[in-house]
């Protein structure tokens, strides 16, 4: 027998999924969402609602394991919340598409605003492992200068993970990863 589908309900830019049981399966199934007032969760026994970013509740949705609902309990459509992820993010389309890519090859993908860049990527999860990656999205005609390059890479070495640069090309649905190395001579 199939499962339910969780029921999350979008309030501006997040979608908070109120049932216990949903929220911690989708928690224990992917790391998706942080459980409300739990910074970091030891386990996977919260009594709390789950809070989705909004990208990670889109590719929830997009693969329906959830159903977006608004503020009134009425379900929302794809394509309406679709708009509202437009709407809220630059780059949407850029930046979806390699969190989606990540997400299927297997890795955790949390927002990356604390390290001053759009993803933190997890090999494990959170509680686990340590983001090893910090990864920022740009499109095929963005330009970067030699002060953006030493700055991503400062950053990276100072929270000790490595700075991804991921191209992606929403028209040719294509990403190119580049990977920061630094070391020594």
């Amino acid at each position: 027998m199939p499962k339910q589908r969780a029921r999350g309900r979008l309030f501006e830019n997040r979608i908070v999924v109120w049932d216990i049981e949903d929220s911690r399966r989708l928690f224990k199934e992917g790391y998706y969402g942080k459980p409300l007032g739990i910074p970091k969760p030891k386990d996977f026994e919260f009594d709390a609602p789950l809070i989705l970013d909004l990208m990670e509740g889109y590719y929830l949705a997009m693969k329906k394991v959830i159903e977006v609902e608004d503020q009134s309990g009425r379900g929302i459509t794809q394509k309406k919340l679709h708009e509202v992820c437009e709407s809220s993010y630059t780059e949407f389309a850029e930046k979806f598409l390699v969190y989606k890519k990540l997400r299927e090859e297997g890795y955790v993908v949390t927002p990356g605003i604390k390290f001053g860049s759009d993803f933190a990527v997890y090999e494990h999860g959170p509680g686990i492992d340590h983001a090893p990656y910090i990864v920022q999205v740009v499109s095929p005609d963005s330009k970067m200068t030699a002060t953006s390059m030493v700055r991503s890479g400062r950053l990276a070495t100072t929270v000790r993970k490595q700075f991804i640069i991921a191209i992606s090309d929403k028209d040719e649905k294509t990403i190119d990863f580049l990977r920061y190395d630094w070391w020594r001579a």
